[in-house]
């Protein structure tokens, strides 16, 4: 969340930082609205409570005068229940505030480019080149089902629409993926591999901003206090919640593997065939605790590690940088890579790598001590996919294809594949 003190000492700056993300002025006039009338009534309440402390002395003293003292009594416990009812009021509009400020986005950063939707996002690099086929290509879930390795009729049966079983070289290739970023990851880039719970409760959702704002796209448990995570971000941010790190950690440098779980709520109609869109996907996530004067450079590393995977793979990506009004909630500033799909002949997310300065380490409480002394400051938090597994399996599937309808192995995978060179054919 937005700190409550800056939107108040430097209201316009705020005002005109949210405006790019489409948030109208008068959602902060309502916020400092409702902070003033809280202030107001914890004023008026100490204030009564001083007086009445005051009073309550003289009361004592003249009761051991021997004087009446009811009538003073009588106007004490008015002012009681006085305060009584600003303490109330006090604590309801304080709920009010931070309900109001759970929901305000981020504020995007300067670099970042201004736009209504993705045409407004700016190319920042592309490698790799086009692959070229001397057949038409096909999408990755024809290959899929006519190899054998993908079986989206039977996981209808099972589950409905948006979901896949993955049978024999696929489940074994989805599986490969999944070490080959790990190890990338862990023993080239420096990261610590977690494993996190796949059932997390509010509050951590909350402290990466996916509620309350966004609770339509999240999968609860009925009955119970638990969500199914939609990324491994949740807990993995949440990792060092309510802690003060010390300076010399940062930055801390995880990974992590997970299922990811997403109701999909507005895209209906959007990628109904295939694997670009499901209930259910696999992703390795790399997230970073930094020091704010350092996120900007973690970020450019951060993104970095992700496309490694993808050169690694050979795989044909542009990087681009998402315009602030196609950039999520939470985040100041947005890199998304885009692999290059021949059967759409265009590009297609398979990471999003976002610093969000200290906008989740406020919601979540994460803090480090300065080395020089002085009060704990909030991190900064950024994460990234490194990569989405199940997108980069549709890569693999449509780039390597073969004209016969086999797909070849890329190099760095064989050794995970008990060296098995093509899948079919």
């Amino acid at each position: 969340m937005l700190d409550l003190n800056r939107i108040r000492t430097e209201t316009d700056v705020v005002k005109a930082g949210l405006a790019r993300k489409g948030v109208p002025p008068s959602e902060v006039d309502e916020l400092l609205d409702v902070d003033e009338k809280r202030r107001d009534a914890i004023v008026r309440a100490e204030g009564l409570k001083a007086s009445r402390n005051e009073v309550s002395k003289q009361i004592g003293l003249l009761k051991r005068q021997g004087a009446d003292t009811q009538a003073a009594q009588a106007q004490m416990r008015h002012v009681g229940d006085e305060i009584a009812g600003l303490d109330k009021a006090a604590g309801e509009w304080e709920a009010e505030v931070r309900d109001r400020l759970l929901r305000i986005p981020n504020i995007p950063h300067a670099s970042v480019p201004d736009g209504r939707d993705e045409t407004g996002n700016r190319v920042e690099s592309v490698w790799g080149e086009e692959p070229r086929f001397d057949f038409a290509p096909k999408a990755h879930d024809e290959l899929g089902v006519g190899l054998g390795i993908l079986d989206f009729e039977r996981a209808a049966k099972v589950s409905g629409a948006r979901f896949v079983f993955y049978r024999g070289a696929g489940a074994a290739m989805e599986r490969a993926l999944i070490s080959f970023m790990l190890d990338m990851h862990t023993r080239k880039h420096g990261y610590t591999e977690l494993l996190p719970p796949y059932l997390v409760k509010a509050h951590a959702l909350e402290g990466t901003g996916n509620l309350p704002k966004f609770e339509a796209d999240l999968f609860k448990v009925d009955g119970g206090e638990f969500y199914l995570i939609p990324t491994a971000e949740v807990p993995v941010t949440n990792f060092h919640r309510d802690e003060v790190l010390d300076e010399s950690q940062l930055p801390i440098k995880y990974c992590a593997f997970s299922p990811c779980f997403r109701s999909e709520a507005g895209s209906y109609g959007r990628d109904t065939k295939g694997m670009i869109r499901q209930h259910q996907f696999h992703k390795v996530e790399i997230v970073k605790f930094a020091h704010p004067d350092r996120s900007y450079e973690e970020l450019e590393g951060l993104t970095a590690d992700a496309e490694e995977v993808l050169q690694a793979l050979g795989l044909h990506y542009r990087r681009i940088t998402l315009c602030t009004g196609d950039m999520s909630f939470s985040s100041a500033k947005t890199y998304d890579l885009e692999v290059w799909l021949p059967s759409q002949g265009r590009f297609r997310e398979i990471s999003s790598c976002s610093n969000f300065e200290d906008f989740q380490a406020r919601r979540a409480a994460i803090r480090f001590k300065p080395e020089g002394g002085g009060k704990p400051r909030f991190v900064h938090t950024l994460n990234g996919s490194g990569l989405a597994v199940g997108r980069t399996l549709v890569a693999i599937l449509e780039n390597y294809q073969r004209a016969d309808g086999s797909v070849e192995v890329p190099g760095a995978l064989k050794g995970y594949l008990g060296g098995l060179e093509t899948i079919g054919g």
